[in-house]
């Protein structure tokens, strides 16, 4: 018997089923292990053996228990154990902790012969290829996985237990989370400062000699009213003459095939789903076998894929839309590097059980085959017309009158563009005229807008990290942007005041080149992760004696003093978030929420009773927001709320659209 062991179910099924396909006479089981088996400990930094060489300890993950003794009790019957988890650094570690586990490989007698397959899609072509050539388990992949780990351990376990002693208790920082928090800040911090300013776009609808209608755009956007009303008044006095027509020919490339990243970018601006749900989506997919695997920076082809959408752009469109491309690839690690992510079949125009998966799908087979067509030709035209050498009213300026425009575009050619046709846009078709004629000037006009702060980064541009900044309490989400809250604020202006280096764009990306290496075999695990620690902790240790504890976090506006005393008010850091305290606290307990309203001392009073039991209802605020609960808090017999009270009282939180009042 051949056990193969994957990671999920739902890939077990669809293996199983092509491994019949192949050997109809072989005796395959497959199983899944549900993920990992084994894990770090939570929240515990002994787990790691730094003086052995950063050895971690690791202990099976809980709930895992029934999974290891089915597999264990089925390799044991195996003649042969085939690892068959996702080609990367996570899938080969799953793989390496499920030999560690289960035994194999171990120089027992008893112990089956041990093989790791992998494979980027689930086709019967390409498991059987991968059963053909069979492999060991990478250390260098396993040791590149485990080195993020016991990184992201020991940075987040110290950073964070600083941020307790001198922030508040209970927050957190991380060696990727941090980063990624700074860069929301900066641009928080510039939109912010940003100041609006008023800009008129003036426009002039006219009528060309053949009476067809021409809108032209001033080519300059004035700040100044006066300048604005001059524009327009020398236009309708004087009209508008062409002066010049131009048409130029530009290309459109094709655009690569999807990256991780691109994926989740492009899923949620056309799709509009959250970068959570593009990855569960496409994983459905790939474990059904209709998609390689979703979790890639590489943005080419294999050679035989590219081949295949080659003849089925040709067959589907034509010959003159056929045109192979490569693409520049970020990813050094070439050991690492897989396909983009395009379909198994791409012959198969609509694959998926539900229609979240087929417009998913839909996406990723438009953009490979897109991929290999040829440049899209537009013809732009743009129409100059201006005022000869009218000048404005004397004194006002000395310029001439801006030009006036108009652009037009037109696709000649749509190569790539008719497999994507979203990318397209519309076509603006600008009326024939030539360098001399007049227009009739039918109305001029002024719309007066405001300059726009920068935009908020959006969740798809830091999917990976987007769950661990919102469970931390760090941003929230409005509409598809994200905003730092109050506490993300706080943490990450003390780590860009004490760990400036440590959070810093280039030092990011110097870790990840470093893992990369070690994936690659050129970097040593141990070496690589004393080389940074040790530093690390020397400066965690300075800091820890240089910064103070951060009681309070600025001074409140004076319009807003104590409630109770009358004096002063400075801003504090809360569960809940920023909040006035009085400046005299311990001794004034007095309190205004950021806003500015009363916090009362005083405890809270019922809105009413519930009408078959009698017991009160309150509307509180804890640490996830406002919410109601039933019951009277009963205070244990030693002063405190005891279990038993707990299990009395039934509490829902209020949904966030809801005014609690």
């Amino acid at each position: 018997m051949k056990l193969v062991i994957v990671e999920s179910p739902a890939k077990a099924k669809t293996i199983e089923k092509y491994l019949k396909e192949i050997d109809s006479k072989g005796d395959f089981v497959v199983r899944a292990s549900v993920g990992h088996v084994r894990d770090l400990p939570k929240s515990n930094k002994q787990a790691i053996d730094i003086p052995a060489g950063f050895v971690p300890r690791y202990e099976v993950v809980p709930g895992k228990e029934k999974v290891i003794h089915e597999l264990s009790a089925l390799a044991k019957k195996a003649d042969e154990v085939i690892l068959a988890t996702d080609p990367d650094r996570e899938g080969e570690a799953i793989a390496w902790h499920i030999a560690q586990t289960l035994g194999l490989g171990s120089n027992k007698s008893q112990a089956p012969s041990t093989k790791r397959i992998s494979f980027s899609e689930i086709t019967k072509e390409a498991i059987a290829e991968a059963l053909k050539n069979p492999r060991s388990i990478d250390e260098n992949l396993r040791y590149a996985q485990e080195a993020r780990r016991v990184l992201d351990r020991l940075v987040g376990y110290d950073l964070s237990g600083l941020i307790w002693k001198k922030v508040r208790y209970g927050l957190s920082a991380g060696r990727v989370q941090s980063p990624a928090l700074r860069i929301l800040m900066e641009r928080e911090r510039e939109i912010r400062a940003f100041v609006p300013e008023t800009f008129y776009v003036i426009t002039a609808q006219t009528k060309t000699p053949k009476k067809e209608d021409l809108l032209l755009t001033c080519s300059e956007e004035p700040r100044d009213k006066k300048i604005t009303d001059n524009i327009i008044a020398a236009v309708k006095k004087d009209g508008l003459t062409v002066a010049d027509v131009s048409e130029t020919e530009a290309k459109r490339a094709a655009r690569p095939p999807f990256t991780t990243s691109t994926l989740q970018q492009t899923a949620s601006s056309r799709l509009g789903y959250s970068p959570s749900n593009t990855m569960r989506i496409a994983q459905k997919l790939y474990e059904a076998g209709h998609i390689t695997y979703m979790r890639t920076d590489s943005p080419n082809l294999g050679k035989a894929a590219q081949a295949a959408i080659l003849a089925l752009v040709e067959k589907e469109y034509g010959k003159e839309y056929a045109q192979a491309h490569t693409f520049a690839q970020k990813s050094k690690n070439a050991q690492e590097a897989h396909e983009a992510i395009r379909p198994t079949h791409a012959d198969k125009a609509s694959l998926g059980t539900t229609p979240d998966q087929k417009k998913l799908y839909n996406l990723i087979r438009s953009r490979a085959l897109a991929s290999q067509m040829a440049d899209a030709k537009i013809l732009r035209t743009k129409i100059t017309s201006n005022l000869g050498k009218s000048d404005f009213p004397k004194g006002s300026r000395t310029s001439p009158i801006p030009d006036f425009i108009a652009n037009g575009s037109r696709v000649l050619f749509d190569g790539w563009l008719k497999a994507d046709p979203d990318a397209r846009g519309e076509d603006v078709e600008l009326p024939k005229v030539t360098a001399g004629d007049v227009l009739e000037v039918k109305e001029v006009h002024a719309e007066e807008k405001q300059t726009a702060p920068p935009p908020r980064y959006t969740e798809a541009t830091y999917a990976s990290i987007m769950k661990t900044l919102d469970a931390r309490g760090y941003v929230e989400k409005e509409g598809r942007s994200l905003k730092p809250t109050d506490t993300g604020d706080v943490v990450s202006s003390f780590l860009e005041e004490y760990f400036p280096t440590y959070i810093s764009d280039t030092f990011t990306a110097e870790m990840e080149d470093e893992l990369d290496e070690i994936a690659d075999g050129k970097r040593e695990y141990a070496k690589t992760l004393s080389d940074f620690y040790t530093p690390f902790l020397k400066e965690v240790k300075k800091k820890d004696k240089e910064a103070g504890k951060l009681t309070n976090i600025g001074i409140a506006p004076k319009e807003f003093t104590c409630p109770v005393c009358g004096s002063g008010m400075v801003f504090k850091l809360s569960r809940q978030g920023k909040f006035m305290s009085c400046d005299k606290f311990p001794e004034c307990t007095g309190a205004r929420t950021a806003t500015g309203e009363v916090i009362s001392n005083e405890p809270a009073k019922p809105i009413g009773t519930h009408p078959d039991s009698g017991e009160n209802i309150y509307v509180l605020s804890g640490r996830f927001g406002p919410y109601v609960q039933l019951g009277d808090p009963v205070k244990s017999a030693k002063g405190g709320r005891g279990k038993d009270a707990s299990k009395k009282l039934r509490r829902s939180s209020i949904p966030k659209e809801k005014d609690p009042a």
